[in-house]
């Protein structure tokens, strides 16, 4: 579940953020932030949609599509047509990066220790700044492989100090 309170919290910032955007909150759209509210880390489509059976695939992807855009939906691709979603730090308050595995697909949430976080902020505005690049925001997708696929030979862990 999401660090908001409730379902509550999530609908009155959806229902803003869709406004904003020019779109509706369709029970399409409440379903899939329900079920993103619900699963634990970033998932797939055929997970969402075995988790939620009221959704239709066919609408699903134009739904996150907009649920992207007004920022309630984060997308991790992995290069090719294979992703995975879940709540955007609009609801979740909770700014993390990924591990994605190249070998299996699997994408794991990891937060940088606040140190850590602030020292990248740091190096990417100066980055930014030597080309004149106005930054407003980062994502970091760690890319390597996952205990599962080394055989056990590093473990992921959800935090990085």
């Amino acid at each position: 579940m999401t660090d908001m309170t409730d379902m509550t919290d999530i609908i009155d910032v959806a229902l803003l953020k869709l406004r904003l955007d020019g779109q509706r909150f369709t029970v399409g759209r409440q379903y899939i932030l329900r079920a993103l509210s619900e699963l634990v880390g970033p998932v797939t489509i055929p997970m969402l949609l075995d988790h939620q059976p009221k959704l239709a695939q066919s609408s699903v992807y134009r739904n996150l599509a907009v649920l992207e855009h007004a920022g309630l939906v984060s997308k991790i691709a992995l290069g090719d047509d294979h992703a995975h979603y879940e709540l955007g730090e609009a609801l979740t308050k909770h700014h993390h990066h990924h591990f994605v595995c190249t070998s299996c697909g699997r994408v794991e949430d990891v937060t940088l220790a606040d140190s850590v976080e602030r020292a990248l902020d740091k190096a990417l505005q100066s980055a930014a700044d030597e080309v004149s690049f106005t930054l407003h925001h980062h994502r970091l997708d760690l890319v390597g492989l996952c205990s599962r696929c080394t055989g056990g030979a590093t473990k992921l862990r959800r935090s990085v100090k």
